[in-house]
Formats: structure tokens, sequence, C-alpha cells
């Protein structure tokens, strides 16, 4: 496992970003969100230039999908990666935009309510993305040998879990991520059934281990747990290590005096580290 800690970004590298930043923003006044819908009708939207041979493709996740890939925060390092070629792709994640159901909670509340009622929100969110998946690559969008998932805060949680459900993403980021429901305050009330332990990312240690993964978040963050992300990484390496494999998890804790947010400098990093990850698996189809 490789840890990064530091209290702040050196000044060329916040050079980099910043002058990376504007490069990213002149190329997106092109993009526009395209929604599409599978042939058994599921939605999902993508974000990039148009295709016209199997694109490297980056699963993105957040809320809604007009509200992921319509945003430069919540897009993360697909503004890198877009700019080399990648497809970005989202959908609603459960209980959020077409995701919601009348007369029933919405957001992270709503994901508590169907928890509560035994429902698994993970399950759900994973069928739609591996349909969207088939999809991609039937329709000749997705490159089948270089799809990432990513995705922030609650979007982290679903990306990552999204990895280990399907072997056909090659590797997870997740940016200040919830990976222990128990600790969001919507589940503050739920936090003995049986579910939310269930659909912690540490019950998937033994699918990701020696997976590809990548995770940041602020020293500070109390809306998800600094800690928990420290855990996740931890049991990723310790199951690793007893299968004698290399992790493959790297983890940055940064100073983040603003609390639950990305740490600045992230989504460079993370684009980087994807572009590594592909490159050293598929290194006659890099671009």
């Amino acid at each position: 496992m490789r840890v990064v800690c530091s209290r702040r970004m050196v000044t060329t590298m916040m050079v980099l970003v910043l002058m990376g930043g504007l490069a990213t923003r002149a190329a997106a006044n092109d993009r526009v969100v395209i929604r599409k819908e599978t042939v058994d009708g599921v939605a999902y939207g993508v974000w990039g230039d148009a295709v016209s041979t199997p694109s490297p493709t980056l699963f993105i996740l957040a809320g809604t999908i007009d509200g992921t890939l319509g945003s430069a925060y919540f897009r993360q390092c697909g503004n890198e990666l877009a700019d080399l070629g990648y497809l970005l792709v989202s959908i609603d994640l459960p209980c959020h935009g077409t995701q919601v159901v009348d007369g029933k909670p919405a957001g992270l509340g709503g994901w508590s309510h169907r928890v509560g009622n035994d429902e698994d929100i993970v399950a759900e969110a994973n069928h739609r993305l591996s349909k969207v998946l088939d999809d991609l690559i039937e329709t000749g969008q997705t490159d089948p040998d270089r799809v990432v998932a990513a995705g922030t805060s609650r979007g982290g949680f679903i990306a990552i879990h999204f990895a280990a459900h399907d072997s056909r993403v090659r590797c997870a980021a997740g940016f200040a991520p919830v990976t222990h429901l128990a600790a969001l305050s919507e589940f503050r009330d739920r936090q003995e059934h049986p579910l939310v332990a269930k659909l912690s990312l540490i019950s998937q240690a033994e699918k990701l281990a020696g997976r590809p993964v990548w995770i940041i978040t602020g020293d500070r963050d109390e809306r998800v747990g600094t800690h928990h992300a420290i855990e996740l990484a931890g049991r990723l390496s310790a199951v690793a290590k007893e299968r004698d494999i290399p992790s493959n998890v790297e983890l940055h804790v940064m100073s983040e005096p603003r609390g639950h947010t990305t740490p600045r400098g992230a989504s460079k990093l993370a684009a980087d580290w994807i572009s590594r990850q592909l490159e050293e698996r598929n290194p006659e189809s890099s671009r």
C-alpha cells in the first residue's frame, strides 16, 4: 500500500493544476451532456468528444447525471481525462434524479430509508451500471479493456462498489468517499442494521484486494470519517499481504481544513494515476 500524507501542495504542482484547469475549461465549452438509454431502459449520460472508435471510459458518479457531468467539480479527474480522449459516463444514483420515488425521501435520507426496509441500494446501482457498460461496449463507444470508475463522496462509495462487482472495471478512485454508511448522520438510527455492515466497502476487501484502488481524503473529514478511509486502505493492504500479492491501493491523506471536500490538486493526481494504471495494463493501446 502506498500512503501519501502532505500538509500542502508544492507551488509548482499548483501552477500545473491551475494551467490544466484553464485548458480543461476551454475544451469543456465544446462538450455537452448527452442523455442516452440502454435497450432495456436504463438511463445514462455521456460527456466528452465524439468518438469514432471504442474509447477509454470513466464512470464518474456523484448524484444525478446532469449534476455530475455538468459540474467541473464533480467531474473531478474526468476534466483532465476527457482531454486525453476518455468518454465520461454517469447515472443517477439511488434516490437521486430519476431514481427518486414519489412520496419517499431523496438523497442520503432516501438511502437510509431504503436500507431500513432491507433494500440493497448498492446491488440495484451495480445492476444499472453493468447494463450501461454492456451497452457502451456493444455500441462501440467503450474500449472494454480501459474502463475506470470514480466518484465523489457517495459517488465514490458506489464507484468502488462497482469495481468490486464488475471485473471489467480496471481501477477505481474515490474522492472524499463514503466508505461506511454508519458514519453518516442520515444513518444514525440504522447503525445496527445488518445491511449497513454488509454494504460497508470493507466488506468488499476480498474482491478488491490486489485491484488498483486510489483514495484521497482530507485529514478533518468528519462527515464521512477520515479514519474510515484509512481503515479501508489498511484492510485492502492486509488481504493482499495474506495472499502474497501487491495491494495496488494508494491512499492520500491531505491537510484540508474545509472538512468534507476534495483536497486541492486531487483531480490531477487521480488522472495521472489512472493513466498509469491503464497504460501499464494496455501498453499497446495507449494514446
